[in-house]
């Protein structure tokens, strides 16, 4: 969903996104990624964007070869689906903004379980 709002003489776009989980196939996966992709190339790059959302990956605690989005605030080991969601904002000159402050742990760990925390 996309809202366009204008404020104080500029256009502001908001994307509410919601990534298929982890354990959808790849070929849903690629289909959130081309439709969001066409989503944002359809916004003039005069406009300001916000994507928010549960994209469902870990961008890891270390920025790793990606300093210029990831602020180095993350939480965990990067998986796959955190690289795509970094390779994308790069793409598009983003910054994953979750990542450039410290949270308190029970701010971060959003599911806990007796074997896992995500």
């Amino acid at each position: 969903m996309t809202i366009n709002l204008v404020v104080g003489g500029f256009t502001l776009n908001i994307i509410s996104a919601y990534a298929p989980q982890t354990c959808l196939d790849e070929e849903v996966k690629r289909h959130f990624w081309e439709d969001l992709d066409e989503m944002v190339r359809g916004i003039p790059h005069t406009e300001k964007l916000y994507i928010g959302g549960d994209f469902n990956d870990h961008i890891g605690v270390m920025s790793r070869g990606y300093d210029d989005l990831h602020g180095g605030f993350g939480f965990g080991d990067r998986n796959g689906g955190g690289t795509s969601l970094l390779d994308f904002a790069r793409a598009f000159d983003l910054v994953i903004e979750n990542s450039n402050f410290p949270k308190k742990r029970e701010h971060l760990v959003t599911l806990r379980s007796s074997v896992a925390e995500t």
